[in-house]
Parts: structure tokens; C-alpha cells; sequence
């Protein structure tokens, strides 16, 4: 049981990570940032979750075609 609880822990950090990462290099406002990095932070299942679903998407760069 033990290795099976470290192995989801280890991955809920890694996506929380990856998702905070994300976040902060989002083209969102600050405030828009530091409320979704808090919410990761504190709910890490949930907020992954809520942000994979609604949170910043883009990193803030226009691509011309």
C-alpha cells in the first residue's frame, strides 16, 4: 500500500508542478495567477483538476501565420 500511496503522491507534485509552471507563464493577469497557483497549492487533486479544466491557457506569445 505504501508504494502505490508515494507513487500517486509523487505524480499529484509532479502535475501541480508542471501546472504552476504553466501558470506563472501564462499571459494571465498577476492576480488571475497568483489565485490559480494558491489554488493548486492548497486543493493539489482539486485544483489540478479545476485547472486543467478552466485555468490560463496560451504563454503570452502571438504566432503570425
Amino acid at each position: 500500500m505504501g508504494i502505490e500511496v508515494g507513487f500517486f503522491g509523487l505524480l499529484i507534485l509532479i502535475l501541480d508542478v508542471w501546472a504552476i509552471i504553466k501558470t506563472l507563464g501564462s499571459s494571465a493577469t498577476s492576480g488571475s495567477k497568483v489565485m490559480w497557483t494558491v489554488l493548486i497549492l492548497l486543493l493539489p487533486v482539486l485544483g489540478f483538476v479545476v485547472w486543467a479544466i478552466a485555468g490560463p491557457k496560451g504563454d503570452g506569445h502571438t504566432q503570425i501565420v
